[in-house]
């Protein structure tokens, strides 16, 4: 049987680039909307606005930074851990957004104040009737979505699939 190439790559690629955009988009609001000014892309649709969430994605569970915290970490160790062994490249990409998703917010709890694992995750997507969230939140929901879908199909993360027990002898 043909081993199939590794995607680390891809994996890595997808983590970089999640990171980076997430990064730079709280840069630039940080920098922009600090002084709680809010611009409105869609009318009543979307707006662009800062907001600080010591909690999860959306504003769930706020104040549990550090728990967060502890979770992101376990997540990119177990992404760290099974990265050789990744043969399939939509789990490399699924993986990958919830790499750089984490990522980015566990800067944001490690570098932003109050404090080390206490900081607060800088949110700036505003969709009206909806919580507001960055882009990193939605690396980690997409990808969550992506390996969902992959492991209800059979597809596993070393390309192989899950016997579904139609196979003939």
């Amino acid at each position: 049987m043909l081993r199939r190439p590794r995607r680390v790559g891809v994996l890595v690629s997808t983590a970089v680039s999640v990171f980076c955009a997430d990064l730079a988009t709280k840069t630039w609001v940080v920098h922009h909307f600090a002084d709680g000014h809010r611009t409105v892309v869609v009318p009543n649709v979307l707006d662009i606005q800062e907001s600080r969430n010591a909690g999860a994605a959306f504003g769930l569970a706020a104040g549990a930074t550090l728990l967060f915290s502890i979770v992101a970490l376990l997540v990119i160790g177990y992404i760290v851990r099974i990265a050789p062994r990744l043969r399939s490249r939509p789990w490399a990409v699924a993986l990958g957004l919830l790499l750089g998703g984490a990522v980015g917010n566990l800067g944001d709890r490690i570098f932003r104040s109050p404090g080390v694992l206490r900081g607060q995750v800088v949110d700036w997507i505003h969709l009206h009737h909806w919580p507001v969230f960055n882009l990193a939140d939605s690396g980690i929901v997409i990808g969550g979505i992506v390996a969902v879908l992959l492991a209800t199909r059979g597809l596993r993360a070393d390309g192989t699939r899950e016997p579904t027990g139609r196979e003939q002898p």
